[in-house]
């Protein structure tokens, strides 16, 4: 486990991901060099990590779609087909699960024709892939960026929050094909220097800086810092797909988003037009939190459910069995085919 000053880091890290470690040190009462080092230790050991999702980016752009999908594979062949995935920069996250699918793996395209020829080209293509089923996402009520390992007391948290780039709604503008390179980059390492992204996207590091700061400042990136799942105190994670009605979604959104355990709660197309990810200490306490969910939301209904036997990839992270980072695939939609996977040691 991690001990009381790590938590508290990375919990610190979670609320402001890029804040320096003086910042950190000074809402901790900690060492920034010590902090530093504690870092460099855990980023090496694959336990914790700080990615940076694109979605926002893409959908400003009119760019983005994320699509869910359900995958049964050949007996014995799930590894191979997940293996061959992983590497498939559009290709955003996969999960072994229990249930009616043998794969759920999050897609992340330019628009819905690349969606098709990816289904029907690249995906079709792997051997072992029996059939797929997709779900569109709609709104994306919550995302695991906004989880919190909760190891702060509430002022060091409002101190650090108030490290944070102001985000400004109203200051949204149209993404370049240099802001979609700070992406790519960012999508590996979410700390990563303004003098690293630089010399990764070519250009002068006063550029990167105004431009990243503009992204920030815009939501359009948003760093986000994992922990293995072992080390959260959660050992569990659950996916629930449920139905509610249309005039209710947005109330039932906000009131599963505020779940301390959920880290995704998005809207889908299909059958269910909820999709529900979350993190449990068991699979009792995954079955209480339905039991939750629905005497809170009494219009709501729990249509299935699975547990992830393997997250082998997370927002663009890979991990191994134990839920520990080896390595990273940038996020890149539209790019399916391209092969460059960052091991664990260039953290």
């Amino acid at each position: 486990m991690l001990d009381a000053a790590d938590q508290a880091m990375v919990h610190a890290l979670q609320i402001n991901p890029r804040a320096s470690w003086a910042q950190i040190g000074k809402a901790l009462e900690l060492d920034p060099v010590t902090l530093s080092r504690r870092w460099i230790r855990l980023v090496d050991r694959g336990a914790a990590w700080i990615g940076c999702n694109p979605g926002p980016i893409l959908a400003a752009s009119g760019l983005g779609n994320l699509a869910f999908v359900e995958i049964d594979c050949v007996n014995g062949s799930v590894q191979a087909v997940a293996h061959a995935l992983s590497e498939q920069r559009m290709v955003t996250g996969i999960e072994h699960v229990t249930g009616a699918r043998d794969l759920l793996v999050t897609v992340m395209v330019t628009d819905l024709s690349v969606l098709s020829q990816w289904v029907t080209e690249e995906l079709g293509a792997i051997a072992g892939v029996v059939s797929s089923r997709i779900q569109l996402a709609g709104t994306i009520y919550t995302g695991g960026s906004r989880w919190r390992l909760r190891a702060l007391s509430s002022s060091q948290a409002d101190a650090l929050a108030a490290t944070r780039i102001t985000v400004d709604h109203h200051g949204a503008f149209r993404p370049t094909d240099m802001d979609r390179r700070i992406m790519v980059a960012l999508s590996v390492d979410g700390r990563a220097s303004y003098t690293e992204l630089a010399e990764e996207c070519g250009a002068s590091i006063d550029t990167i800086r105004r431009r990243a700061r503009r992204l920030f400042a815009a939501g359009m990136a948003r760093p986000r810092c994992e922990v293995a799942r072992p080390l959260s105190g959660s050992q569990v994670t659950v996916i629930l797909w449920a139905q509610v009605s249309p005039s209710q979604i947005g109330h039932a959104a906000l009131t599963i988003s505020a779940m301390p355990e959920v880290r995704r709660c998005t809207g889908v197309t299909g059958r269910d037009n909820l999709l529900i990810v979350a993190w449990a200490r068991s699979v009792n306490d995954a079955q209480r939190l339905e039991g939750r969910l629905c005497e809170a939301l009494p219009g709501l209904s729990i249509a299935d459910r699975a547990i992830s036997l393997w997250t082998m990839k997370l927002n663009g992270h890979l991990l191994d069995e134990r839920g520990y980072r080896v390595g990273a695939v940038p996020i890149s939609p539209g790019e399916p085919a391209r092969r460059s996977v960052e091991p664990s040691s260039s953290s």
